[in-house]
């Protein structure tokens, strides 16, 4: 195989045909799920971008492999894994699982001929192509570039770049990106080099050296060998045929099964890693009409269980030049009507079609003088390790891509010229001309080619798979390295009861309890599955404060005392006692609340020892002793009850930050506190009338999390997430919607976030808008499911998605559709994802919540197995 280019200068190639093309890596945007008005956005932005194109650019859409290590990597990037046991233990478990999945991630890149000013190098770039000619056949060095081409040809580079970077997001490509691009092509169905050592890579360029361009050998890239049609593996037993003593074959050649050349539409690529098969498809039909939201088929391409490339050969022409197209095929429509006209049968109903699209296409040119037409040459490859399944893939490809009108061949004869338009620098071969389509500058983008397909962080924890991908592809998110990216650290999760909340939360918790930082867990559960899983996943590790058993307390004057104490135990004291801050109560309170903690022995029970003496002073107004005996009255029925006793027994010893709340995983266990029903927070008379049960366990979980907020901010350099589940009864209240708003705010300062679940989208509190992660579960009901898609940012009135939520995550009783969800990560990106519980004993063991549920083994590797073969 011969390397179309001859030298490599940053994202520069000189190819051998005498063209220099300029390279740049596209970052692709937007998503599958994405707004109405998003999707307008981002297509405005690649027809942007499509319009400031000129000449015969390209678009390449390489699928990377992604190897196990790779993922293994990026699991442990920013943390000091060995260090860190546990999280080893789970970073290994995830390679063993990842081992022999075929997984791969969408990459995108753009290649524009350049054409230096005034044609100056065109001559000697002729030149330097026919002696490449003959160079390769002598073995000869090729042409040298001197120094005022390369800088010539750099300031077009940059020229065009200004140009394009309006719309989309690119980096000029690395010299060794370049060169893997090659290796790609000439390595699929086998082992091939990983991207990721080629972005790292400063290998491959070329150098100025006395004035001329010096570049390494490339010879090594084409020691290929490439067979149109090579025979599968067991063709050698049947091109010998048994014969008799010197006697004919006995059967035809045609009649060997895999003889015929026509029965064999794939390339047989040779090299030094082993035999692959490859087979490639020219688009040679596109449906005449097609709704916008269908169009992106090369977005849809990762669905397909198996990776797909493309490789778009584009011709832009000006809005002037495609209109006289127009008209000339106008007037030949024009001819052929006449024709028709004068035959019994008449004309054919295709005629009155085409003449309709072409005035559709004449007006839209005529609209606006930047419109363009894209002439293109769209080639998908697809390969697999053998010939059989190559073939199977690429007759799969061909079904799926008819039912949507959609009509592709794989031409016999020119997979070897369609191989060659996929890389880089290479001429376009001339009998691929017949496969090229005409389509408008917004057509063409609405084709999703730069559609982004993934969600999630590029570092962190591996969370679960994407569903949208059709491969095994990791989702990771780091909620440790959000503060680092100036993102919020904080998670809103949303669902149905059983639709994996518990699970996700418990993933991320350990997570980062193992990664090195804290978690701190409000466990309200009746059988305190949170106790249970910290002692069984954070083995002496681990600090359990059960609040019903009242072996600590949590009085926020001893805790915290100072000005953060008395406005704490302040906040407490309105919210146990149902009274107003600004209130002839709350100012009594605030009084003995600034007076117990002036003291000696500052406490919650000192609070109430100066409400009594304020009731009983003489010099005090009437109405004040009034208030002031109310309260101490209501406070003393409180501070009797033992479920109060945290907060007013002052012979517990108190809660240390430093201490008791310094361990990797904290869990605050609230079993035994009731709550008000969520109907009586919409109604204050209501609320005053609940259980004092109820009221003093509202009032205590608002204490033990603010306690929970203090302890996370404590220690700014090392991370600390909140888990709050059924958050509603802290939003439920102003005081415990600021402490919310308050984590939110304040929450990225201080290395710290929370993660607030509930069950509808509403009890997440007015701030939930701050949460730079969003979940959403299933939810059955329609009113909530269109809360919770507008919650992500979706369309809500999309019945599509309505659907989605309601009907196709986690569907009930259909074993191994657990754990899907949505999720939108802080670059906007939203996908559908199944979450994965890693196959560790001391976090499997406990994570469920299923009653009496026993999950069986070897069910993490039977999982990943059926997302790799599912028909997403």
């Amino acid at each position: 195989m011969r390397i179309p280019f001859r030298h490599i200068a940053g994202h520069l190639v000189w190819s051998t045909s005498g063209t220099v093309w300029a390279l740049w890596r596209v970052a692709p945007v937007g998503g599958r799920y994405v707004a109405p008005q998003v999707r307008d956005e981002i297509l405005s932005r690649v027809t942007s971008l499509v319009r400031s194109l000129a000449g015969a650019p390209r678009l390449f859409g390489f699928a990377a492999r992604v190897d196990p290590g790779e993922v293994a990597e990026q699991m442990v990037e920013g943390v000091d894994w060995q260090h860190l046991p546990p999280w080893a233990e789970t970073t290994a478990a995830a390679l063993d699982l990842l081992a022999g999945q075929e997984m791969h991630r969408r990459t995108l890149w753009l290649a524009v001929p350049l054409v230096s000013p005034g044609r100056r190098f065109d001559l000697a770039a002729n030149g330097s192509a026919m002696w490449s000619e003959l160079s390769g056949a002598l073995g000869l060095a090729p042409v040298p570039v001197g120094a005022d081409e390369v800088a010539e040809y750099t300031e077009r580079a940059q020229r065009v770049q200004s140009a394009l970077g309006g719309g989309l997001s690119l980096r000029p490509a690395r010299p060794a990106e370049i060169v893997w691009m090659v290796q790609h092509a000439v390595h699929r169905g086998l082992e091939e080099p990983l991207l990721a050592d080629a972005e790292e890579s400063g290998l491959y360029g070329s150098r100025l050296a006395d004035g001329e361009l010096r570049s390494p050998s490339y010879a090594d890239l084409g020691q290929v060998r490439i067979t149109e049609g090579g025979r599968p593996a067991m063709a050698a037993e049947n091109e010998n045929p048994k014969r008799g003593k010197g006697g004919p074959a006995t059967s035809s050649w045609w009649r060997r099964e895999g003889a015929s050349p026509l029965a064999r539409r794939w390339l047989q690529v040779e090299c030094e890693a082993g035999t692959g098969y490859q087979a490639h498809l020219a688009l040679a039909e596109f449906p005449a009409v097609q709704a916008l939201e269908s169009a992106d088929l090369l977005a849809q391409l990762e669905s397909l269980d198996f990776p797909v490339d493309f490789t778009v050969d584009m011709q832009v022409v000006p809005s002037e030049r495609a209109r006289e197209q127009v008209r000339r095929k106008k007037k030949e429509l024009l001819d052929q009507a006449e024709q028709y006209g004068a035959q019994p049968t008449g004309m054919p109903h295709s005629l009155p079609e085409a003449a309709g699209d072409l005035a559709e296409q004449d007006a839209r040119l005529s609209r606006s003088s930047v419109e363009v037409e894209v002439q293109s040459v769209t080639v998908l490859t697809v390969w697999g390790p053998d010939s059989a399944v190559c073939d199977a893939r690429a007759r799969a490809l061909v079904a799926l891509l008819s039912g949507g009108d959609y009509r592709a061949v794989r031409p016999h004869g020119m997979q070897e010229a369609l191989f060659a338009l996929g890389l880089p620098g290479s001429v376009r071969p001339a009998g691929v001309k017949e496969f090229t389509q005409h389509q408008l500058s917004e057509d063409w983008a609405a084709g999703g080619a730069f559609t982004n397909t993934g969600v999630g962080d590029p570092s962190g924890i591996m969370v679960g798979v994407d569903l949208d991908c059709g491969t095994i592809r990791p989702v990771l998110i780091n909620l440790a390295d959000a503060p680092q990216r100036n993102a919020s650290a904080s998670m809103g999760i949303v669902g149905d009861l059983g639709g994996g909340k518990s699970v996700l939360e418990k993933l991320l918790v350990a997570a980062v309890a193992d990664r090195g930082g804290r978690a701190i867990v409000i466990d309200r559960t009746p059988i305190r599955e949170w106790a249970t899983f910290a002692r069984s996943a954070a083995v002496g590790r681990c600090e359990v404060i059960d609040a019903a058993k009242a072996q600590l307390s949590i009085d926020p004057l001893r805790v915290f005392g100072g000005p953060v104490g008395a406005h704490y135990a302040l906040s407490y004291l309105t919210l146990q006692l149902g009274v107003g801050p600004m209130s002839a109560s709350g100012a009594v309170l605030h009084h003995a609340v600034e007076e117990a903690a002036a003291g000696r022995d500052p406490s919650m029970a000192s609070v109430l020892r100066a409400l009594k003496v304020l009731a009983k002073k003489s010099s005090a107004g009437s109405s004040r002793r009034d208030a002031a005996t109310t309260m101490s009255e209501l406070l003393a029925i409180v501070s009797s009850n033992p479920l109060a006793g945290m907060v007013f027994d002052p012979g517990l010893p108190p809660v240390t930050l430093d201490g008791d709340l310094s361990a990797d995983m904290v869990v605050m266990t609230t079993t035994g506190l009731t709550l008000p029903p969520r109907e009586a927070f919409a109604d204050m008379e209501v609320l005053r009338q609940q259980p004092l049960e109820a009221l003093i366990g509202r009032a205590v979980l608002y204490l033990i999390a603010a306690i929970a907020r203090q302890a996370a901010f404590s220690d700014p350099s090392r991370f600390c997430t909140v888990a709050m589940d059924e958050a509603y009864w802290l939003t439920s209240s102003a005081e415990g919607s600021a402490l919310v708003h308050e984590i939110l705010h304040d929450g990225r300062k201080h290395g710290a976030g929370c993660i607030l679940a509930a069950h509808d989208a509403d009890e997440l509190g007015k701030d939930a808008g701050l949460l730079a992660y969003k979940v959403l579960a299933r939810t059955s009901d329609q009113a909530r499911a269109r809360k919770g898609l507008a919650f992500l940012g979706l369309d809500s009135d999309d019945e599509d998605l309505v659907r989605l939520v309601t009907t196709g995550l986690s569907p009930v009783g259909q074993k191994g559709r657990e754990g899907e969800m949505l999720l939108r990560d802080p670059r906007m990106q939203v996908g559908r994802i199944k979450v994965h519980v890693p196959p560790v004993p001391r976090i499997e063991n406990a994570i469920y919540t299923t009653p009496a549920a026993a999950k069986p083994t070897g069910v993490s590797s039977v999982l990943l197995e059926e997302v790799a073969h599912a028909d997403i």
